[in-house]
């Protein structure tokens, strides 16, 4: 069933939100916890992501890097038809940024375009090995990023009041001990794939 988001205004957020959709839990039974909120003031959007779990990476140095292979969080939004832009994040907020009709076509954003989205991280900002925790959840850590509107750079979005679109909310760690990959709404997919946005729940922005 495809879930719904309603992201209010600043200073309101909304409703805390779990990203605890283990669509391929036979093969990838570990699943940390993780929880986000939403908000926007028009210019731009902000989410805070918090998350628990066993197994902890930064080694990603760089924007645009391959951030899925570290703990990583990600937002998807399709504001149309004509393809949708993955924000891509690590604990430590290395990003990605891409736009893309299907997975293997990407365009991504250049670097002052990367410098426009702010990242806050529990964890601050340098890269570190893997970190094991004695409990499944016993590393925890939150990641505030802040995308504005101008970071949708295939639209001319000036403002997110208003807007309504589709987006999924995701959790991996594709090079950690125990890899796993959550969504906020549901995956009807054989294997891993994040980049389906006919599994896109609505979101709107009042």
């Amino acid at each position: 069933m495809s879930g719904k988001l309603i992201i209010p205004s600043a200073p309101l957020w909304s409703k805390t939100q779990e990203i605890n959709n283990n669509n391929w839990a036979a093969e990838f039974p570990y699943a940390p916890k993780v929880e986000f909120k939403a908000q926007h003031n028009g210019d731009s959007l902000s989410i805070e992501f918090q998350v628990k779990e066993q197994y902890t990476k930064a080694l990603v140095k760089e924007d645009n890097g391959e951030v899925w292979t570290d703990s990583c969080v990600e937002f998807f939004l399709a504001l149309d038809d004509s393809g949708y832009y993955n924000f891509e994040f690590t604990c430590i907020g290395k990003a990605l940024l891409g736009f893309r009709k299907e997975k293997p076509n990407a365009t991504h954003a250049n670097q002052m375009t990367m410098q426009s989205i702010k990242r806050n991280s529990s964890l601050g900002t340098e890269c570190f090995d893997e970190q094991i925790a004695t409990t499944p959840t016993g590393n925890q850590w939150t990641l505030m990023v802040t995308i504005p509107a101008t970071a949708l750079f295939k639209h001319n979005i000036e403002n997110f009041k208003g807007l309504k679109a589709t987006a999924n909310f995701y959790k991996c760690g594709d090079n950690l001990t125990k890899p796993h990959f959550l969504s906020w709404n549901p995956i009807d997919m054989p294997t891993p794939n994040f980049h389906v946005p006919q599994f896109f729940g609505d979101i709107v922005f009042e």
